[in-house]
């Protein structure tokens, strides 16, 4: 699964915009966002979809929740929130 591109992060803009907004993470480059000093969130592409990869609750692994949906969107909205509480 590679990393998303251009054209698939023009898709997510509006969840970017949205995540851009919360206080913490800092998009280091366009739809890498880091917290502290380490890797928190990222997006891939895949012919199933789009995928966002965000650092679990531990700060040791990755949970992948599918974005290709709006519903996957909001999902990652609350985990992300959640996770920076």
């Amino acid at each position: 699964m590679k990393h998303a591109g251009d054209a698939a992060l023009d898709q997510l803009e509006a969840l970017l915009a949205k995540l851009r907004a919360l206080p913490g993470p800092i998009e280091k480059k366009r739809g890498v966002f880091y917290l502290k000093s380490k890797a928190f969130l990222h997006f891939h592409e895949d012919p199933a979809g789009l995928f966002a990869d965000v650092r679990d609750a531990a700060g040791k692994d990755f949970e992948r929740i599918d974005v290709t949906l709006e519903a996957g969107r909001a999902r990652l909205l609350e985990v992300v929130a959640g996770r920076l509480a």
